[in-house]
């Protein structure tokens, strides 16, 4: 399937025929459009800024659109489309300047009635956003989400054009940075109206970033072109982006070493060492916020109501090894769930992960037995996983680990992508699956929000009344250090539930040619194509 749009290079073809009535050696001729080449991982579901949920489909969406706040290099909340933002005295209330010169990609101004828009749009449960959640901190968008209150009710307003006013239900200095999260960008609502579902298909989509859809070849690559009423188009300095869709990460590192790539998405472990030993100077390796796990399917059985079963499985797995030897790209051992390095945190540990190795599996076969299996009746399962190299070698660990160890028998399953999301979606179908959650702001909420009973995006379905409750008292917490309490308080009673695998904490690796030049790593693995420049 293709998706296209007649816009094509306006401005360049403007050139050319007008060059064509010269004498053509006595003009110089027209520069090549300058192209972004990024490895971008698995094919997008959606580019709807409140309906994606994949890294890769919000690459993407950081170029099209632009929220109120933007990040810096070091991933801390910058002026995007505000140019500046004040909090009142109790902090309950933020108010932010628009910048005058906004305007969509078909030439209308662009105004505060449109942030605010969204984020009623990304509330409403109609929208069925899975990251509705993330502007809880919003009054009213609890209520709304949970179907007690009407959109028209979450605490945004624009008192003016260039005014959006929000009212917090408690305060909460992260919303900055949740503001820069692409679920929160504005949508182009009479686009939106006109057709539907399909707003964000190429050829209809309008947007307010650096750079407009163009065309989407599914199973290839998606193409985005500059935005010329972008406010900061003169800083521009890339003329298009290709971002090329490529899962297997062996054929990605194959296409940039033959220069058809500028950047990679990731690099794959088997070649890591080779990667580092002749292509260091490329090689970029940061921490990153983002947690890499398998997730227990608690819908039903064998899992739901099944802690022994969930503590055995993870208590055998060596991560150490694990990371050393499988995964061998720098990655941190997690036993915990929330990253180290996150602000004003300190990510916990369950407390079976002090004991010596021996210790520890004795103690897994205990709880093995107790929830009614041995050698003789071993459990009988299955792990889902999106077919990658990296994503097969750890499964393939997983299983020996547990077969040795315990003597469970796992049937390894690789899917697409899609295919793996929408099985995780029917819960009928799978047990053990492969994920991984990336942080959307550098605060440990965004952790513990995601195995919140309501959160759209809890693919395991974690429920536990007593870390809701936590959350929710952290969430109107004003002391930090209380709220830090609390938040810690709920991981480890996550870890004594253990309702997902935490396997390890990701580094951010990408293969960056010596010809890009503007590239800052950050924990929020988040780089602006705007913000690139290429020297050929």
């Amino acid at each position: 399937m293709r998706f296209s749009t007649p816009i094509t290079w306006v401005f360049a073809a403007i050139t050319l025929i007008a060059c064509a009535d010269r004498d053509s050696s006595s003009t110089p001729p027209v520069a090549a459009p300058v192209v972004l080449n990024r490895g971008n991982g698995h094919e997008p579901e959606s580019l709807d800024p409140q309906r994606a949920r994949t890294d890769s489909e919000l690459t993407i969406l950081r170029d099209l659109y632009e929220g109120l706040t933007a990040l810096d290099a070091d991933a801390r909340p910058a002026p995007g489309a505000a140019s500046s933002w004040s909090v009142s005295a109790d902090g309950r209330f933020f108010t932010f300047k628009l910048r005058e010169e906004l305007r969509w990609s078909n030439g209308e101004p662009v105004t505060a009635d449109d942030f605010v828009f969204a984020l009623k749009r990304l509330v409403d449960p109609q929208t069925a956003s899975q990251y509705a959640q993330v502007v809880d901190a919003i009054d009213n968008a609890a209520d709304i989400t949970a179907g007690r209150k009407q959109p028209d009710s979450l605490g945004v307003e624009a008192p003016d054009p260039r005014t959006v006013v929000v009212r917090l239900r408690s305060p909460a200095p992260y919303l900055p940075g949740v503001l820069a999260h692409p679920s929160t960008f504005p949508v182009h609502r009479p686009t939106l109206e006109k057709h539907g579902r399909e707003f964000s298909h190429p050829g209809n989509a309008v947007s307010n970033g650096a750079f407009v859809l163009e065309t989407w070849t599914v199973g290839s690559h998606i193409r985005a072109h500059r935005n010329p009423f972008y406010w900061d188009n003169s800083r521009n300095r890339i003329d298009a982006v290709n971002y090329q869709q490529i899962a297997d990460q062996g054929a990605e590192l194959r296409r940039y070493r033959a220069d058809e790539l500028d950047i990679t998405y990731t690099v794959p472990p088997a070649e890591f060492r080779w990667v580092r030993e002749n292509l260091g100077a490329e090689l970029h390796v940061s921490p990153q916020l983002s947690t890499y796990y398998y997730g227990f399917n608690l819908f039903r059985p064998p899992f739901k109501g099944n802690r022994a079963l969930r503590l055995a499985l993870s208590m055998v797995i060596d991560r150490e090894r694990l990371t050393e030897f499988v995964t061998g790209r720098g990655e941190l051992p997690a036993y915990g769930w929330v990253p180290i390095g996150v602000d004003n945190y300190s990510s916990q540990r369950p407390s079976w992960a002090a004991l010596p190795v021996a210790e520890r599996i004795a103690q897994a076969k205990r709880l093995y037995a107790s929830a009614g299996y041995s050698n003789s009746r071993p459990f009988k399962t299955e792990i889902r996983y999106n077919m990658d190299e990296s994503h097969t070698r750890i499964a393939v660990a997983i299983a020996s680990m547990w077969k040795e160890l315990l003597g469970v028998e796992a049937e390894l399953i690789g899917e697409e992508f899609k295919v793996l999301l929408q099985n995780i979606d029917r819960r009928d179908v799978t047990q053990v699956f492969r994920s991984s959650w990336i942080g959307d702001y550098n605060d440990a909420y965004t952790f513990a929000q995601y195995l919140k009973s309501d959160f759209g995006l809890n693919l395991p379905g974690y429920r536990n009344a007593r870390y809701d409750e936590l959350l929710t008292q952290a969430a109107v917490e004003i002391d930090t250090t209380r709220r830090r309490a609390l938040l810690e308080e709920a991981e480890r009673l996550l870890l004594e539930d253990q309702p997902l695998l935490p396997l390890y904490f990701y580094v951010n690796k990408h293969l960056v040619k010596p010809s890009i030049k503007g590239w800052q790593n950050n924990v929020m693995n988040v780089q602006y194509s705007k913000n690139l420049t290429i020297e050929r």
